[in-house]
């Protein structure tokens, strides 16, 4: 079981590694959004935004809604947005520490 656990965290991270899906749950963060204004506000071409949303409905972090003849897309579940503020979070500190040991270094 415990393997089980282990592998399905291996594999949503997995999804998560890449800058233009971390950008689209940046978004979606903000609220749901269609292809057209994901793209748009990426700046990313159609097929690489299908693309990244497919790998992203498939590990079931996000989900699509037909809404007429478009898909509206949101996040499946809301920690999500905690998760993407714990990593920010993380980066920071890690950069902080890095202008730290600069400045010691500088000091020298």
């Amino acid at each position: 079981m415990d393997l089980e656990i282990q592998q399905f965290k291996a594999d949503f991270f997995k999804a998560l590694a890449h800058p233009v899906r971390i950008r689209i749950l940046e978004l979606l963060a903000g609220g749901d959004k269609n292809v057209n204004e994901l793209q748009s506000l990426i700046g990313s071409e159609g097929s690489a935004m299908s693309q990244q949303l497919s790998i992203l409905r498939a590990k079931n972090i996000v989900v699509g809604t037909k809404d007429g003849n478009r898909v509206i897309y949101s996040l499946r579940d809301p920690m999500l947005i905690d998760l993407l503020l714990v990593a920010k979070q993380i980066f920071n500190n890690h950069f902080i520490n890095e202008i730290n040991k600069l400045d010691r270094f500088n000091d020298n």
